[in-house]
C-alpha cells in the first residue's frame, strides 16, 4: 500500500512508516506526514543518485541529502513499524560510536548538516535535533493522467481488533 501511494507521485525518493513508540495511541494524526526524516525501515527509489552508507543516523542523513535535493519525503503514520528490538541488539560499531555516550554518533550527524541540525540534551543524553521547516513548501507532484479508482482498496488486508495485552 506505501509504495502503491509513493507511485502515484514523480518526486517522492524516501518514504516509510512511522515508529510505533511515537505513534499517538488516542490522538487523531494525519496517515502521513510529507518531507520530513524517514526511520530505517524505507522505500528508497532506485534512481535517485544517493545510496544508503551504512552510517549511524543513516535514515536521518539519507532523509536530508533527498529533501535538499528537491525530492520529497512520505511518513506513514497510518503503518508503523517496531524499533525496540533494533535498541538492544548486539552488534554494530558500538564501542566506535558510543564510547563517549550518544555525543559522537549526534555529533557526526550536526557535522554533515549544521544548516539544519544541533546538538541538544534529551532523554538524559545527547542527541541531535534537526529543523525541516524549509522543506514543507516542497509539494508532491501527481503523475501526469494519473486516475485513482474510486473506493477502498484494502489489499486484501483485513482490520483485526488490537489485542489489549499487547
Amino acid at each position: 500500500a506505501m509504495e502503491d501511494f509513493c507511485l502515484r507521485y514523480t518526486n517522492v525518493a524516501l518514504a516509510g512508516p512511522q515508529y510505533y513508540m511515537f505513534a499517538p495511541r488516542k490522538t487523531k494524526v494525519r496517515p502521513i506526514s510529507v518531507n520530513t526524516r524517514i526511520y530505517s525501515c524505507a522505500l528508497i527509489r532506485n534512481d535517485i543518485p544517493f545510496r544508503w552508507r551504512g552510517r549511524y543516523n543513516e535514515d536521518t542523513d539519507l532523509s536530508l541529502r533527498v529533501l535538499k535535493a528537491g525530492w520529497c519525503t512520505i511518513e506513514f503514520n497510518a503503518f508503523l513499524q517496531e524499533k525496540m528490538p533494533t535498541l538492544t541488539m548486539r552488534g554494530g560499531n558500538t564501542d566506535e560510536i558510543y564510547r563517549d555516550g550518544t555525543y559522537l554518533k549526534s555529533k557526526m550527524l550536526v557535522d554533515m548538516h549544521p544548516d539544519v541540525a544541533k546538538l541538544a540534551w534529551r532523554f538524559g543524553r545527547p542527541h541531535h535535533m534537526v529543523n525541516y521547516a524549509q522543506f514543507k513548501n516542497t509539494k508532491l507532484r501527481r503523475k501526469p493522467g494519473l486516475k485513482i479508482p474510486d473506493g477502498t482498496d484494502n489489499y486484501g488486508m483485513v482490520l483485526q481488533p488490537r489485542d489489549p495485552g499487547t
